[in-house]
């Protein structure tokens, strides 16, 4: 048990003295992986469809990101892959509404400001805000990820409801509508977050939204999400421009949380006005993420 005490100790004490190095930088790959339940055996879809449908959503809920950082400073974004999840025929529609960044997601926890880069609705917006605050609570399990002991920290965090998924027929009676009228219902939910951060990297960043732990957080699960540190490069030859992202429109936040609320309602609500007009009775999966 000395031994490894030490061991970590001397770990923490070199990791700490490239931190002070001026041109310290560290590299970190993640993996985000959501798992879906969902019961196609009584869609009426065939089985060869259904299969080209699970192999679309996977497409869409992996996907690995890169995170650059030095001591005070992070860049988040993923890694460009082929996106082949709106294409479709035989009258399937498969709609996606995936939340997160589309770009860069810059963090600064000396300033505590953040900025993000994201598209959407075919507009560019530059999202600038104070970064997020949590109220971690350190817990005493351990376990190794990789080369590092981890330790766990647990906080609670406000995120939008999750609708039920749902498939079947586009024609949708009274009550069906009813049941799909978000308007009255909560929008937001306490979710449960645990993350794992290692003191062998001592500084407080993480992917995506997540800082503010006494080591870099190598793991994060949220309901059904999970993003986790596959690889770690730390002191490369070559360097990252940790640079704040300038273009796109600026908004806070909360301003371009409404306009997605706001789009995403007229989409809706286009989608079903298409549907009425033509009568088909094709089939469509609707997926909110």
């Amino acid at each position: 048990m000395k031994k490894n005490i030490l061991k970590i100790t001397l770990s923490i004490l070199l990791i700490s003295t490239s931190l002070s190095a001026q041109n310290f930088q560290g590299k970190a790959i993640y993996e985000s992986k959501t798992t879906l339940d969902i019961d196609f055996s009584k869609s009426g879809i065939p089985a060869d469809r259904v299969k080209m449908i699970q192999e679309r959503m996977k497409n869409n809920l992996e996907r690995t990101y890169e995170l650059t950082f030095d001591k005070t400073t992070s860049i988040y974004k993923e890694e460009e892959k082929l996106d082949q999840t709106t294409s479709g025929g035989g009258g399937m529609r498969f709609m996606m509404m995936r939340g997160g960044v589309s770009g860069r997601h810059y963090k600064n926890v000396q300033t505590k400001r953040s900025a993000k880069e994201n598209e959407f609705s075919g507009k560019k917006f530059l999202i600038k805000d104070n970064l997020a605050s949590y109220d971690w609570k350190m817990e005493e399990e351990t376990k190794m990820i990789g080369e590092q002991m981890c330790f766990k920290a647990t906080t609670v965090v406000d995120m939008p409801v999750r609708r039920e998924m749902r498939f079947g027929r586009r024609n949708m009676n009274d009550e069906e509508k009813k049941e799909n009228d978000i308007s009255n219902k909560p929008t937001t939910e306490p979710v449960i977050v645990t993350a794992w951060y290692t003191l062998d990297i001592p500084i407080n960043q993480g992917p995506g939204d997540y800082w503010g732990l006494p080591g870099l957080i190598l793991e994060v699960s949220a309901r059904d999400t999970k993003i986790m540190c596959t690889k770690i490069v730390m002191n490369s030859k070559e360097k990252a421009e940790l640079k704040e992202p300038t273009k796109g429109k600026i908004v806070t936040q909360q301003e371009y949380d409404d306009i997605v609320i706001k789009k995403t309602e007229e989409m809706r609500e286009r989608f079903r006005n298409e549907r009425q007009k033509s009568g088909n009775e094709g089939r469509m999966i609707r997926i909110h993420n």
